[in-house]
């Protein structure tokens, strides 16, 4: 999952997510201001039960 996250002075931080890089890109290049594109990671660790 892609994230981009828009700051602008008169409003609160905005954020849109993404499944492609490439779409995320393709926007976050359009997109004028600051802005920051993350790439988000979920890690599923496998743990046993406890009995």
């Amino acid at each position: 999952m892609w994230i981009i996250t828009v700051y602008s002075k008169n409003q609160s931080p905005t954020m849109f997510e993404f499944e492609s890089e490439v779409e995320a890109k393709k926007t976050f290049q359009e997109i004028k201001g600051c802005k920051i594109l993350s790439e988000v990671i979920y890690y599923n660790d496998r743990v046993p039960a406890l009995a």
